[in-house]
């Protein structure tokens, strides 16, 4: 008897999880899934030893690359290739994505190992800014270029709205300020890395000369040196 209650509510089990996911996709993406194995797939992290979302990344990573180009590519039809470029770039990192990511709820929905939970990764820009990749893989498997590159505009519409000037990358600037100051240009260095291999952490100093250091941290080299560069900028009033 218990046995074959089992057998009963494991499917039914299976089958609830699948459509909320279904609601779920359909209300933070805008459409109904076809292919829900897809977006199951791109929201699978490896520590779990099933199909995980790398190639779906991998996939949306392209996507959302031709999309954004395209995009700009038209909005600021009088911008030069070196403009454009920066634009791109603040708009295509991993932490926008991972931002992103959050906002469309995508975090209770993640499939993670036990150890992975337990480090943090649910809250990793890493894992995050990855699956929101591979959701927009899923997307256009699902429903076509049309449609993921509409998808990308909606997502990352008040961020293209928000780039009133092309940004500059704060290492960039701090550059500039340390030239135009006559200031020895700016040195870092990694003074600590902890955590996980899917959940990194990064410590990085920034020195111009003896005039000034500064310690930040991030998910990857670059994204802490990029902190570092904004805070020291911010404690020069750069």
């Amino acid at each position: 008897m218990d046995v074959g209650f089992g057998r009963t509510v494991e499917p039914d089990r299976g089958r609830l999880l699948s459509d909320a996911l279904t609601r779920w996709v359909e209300q933070a993406l805008g459409r109904a899934p076809t292919r829900i194995d897809e977006y199951q797939r791109a929201l699978t992290h490896g520590s779990t030893a099933q199909a995980t979302y790398e190639r779906l990344e991998f996939l949306g990573d392209r996507v959302l690359g031709l999309s954004v180009a395209e995009w700009l590519y038209d909005r600021f039809p009088a911008e030069s290739e070196g403009a454009l470029s920066k634009r791109f770039n603040a708009l295509v990192t991993g932490a926008v994505c991972a931002d992103i990511a959050r906002a469309i709820g995508v975090v209770p929905h993640l499939k993670l190992g036990k150890q992975a939970r337990d480090d943090g990764a649910g809250d990793s820009d890493n894992v995050l800014g990855d699956v929101m990749e591979a959701l927009i893989g899923a997307f256009y498997l699902d429903h076509g270029h049309d449609a993921a590159r509409a998808l990308v505009r909606n997502l990352w519409s008040s961020r293209i709205d928000a780039q009133l000037r092309v940004p500059r990358h704060p290492k960039s600037a701090l550059q500039e300020w340390a030239a135009a100051h006559n200031r020895r240009p700016p040195e870092y260095a990694i003074v600590d890395k902890s955590g996980p291999g899917h959940a990194p952490r990064f410590t990085v100093r920034v020195t111009i000369g003896k005039l000034a250091a500064v310690e930040a941290t991030g998910t990857s080299k670059q994204e802490a040196e990029t902190a570092a560069a904004k805070a020291m900028l911010a404690q020069l009033g750069g």
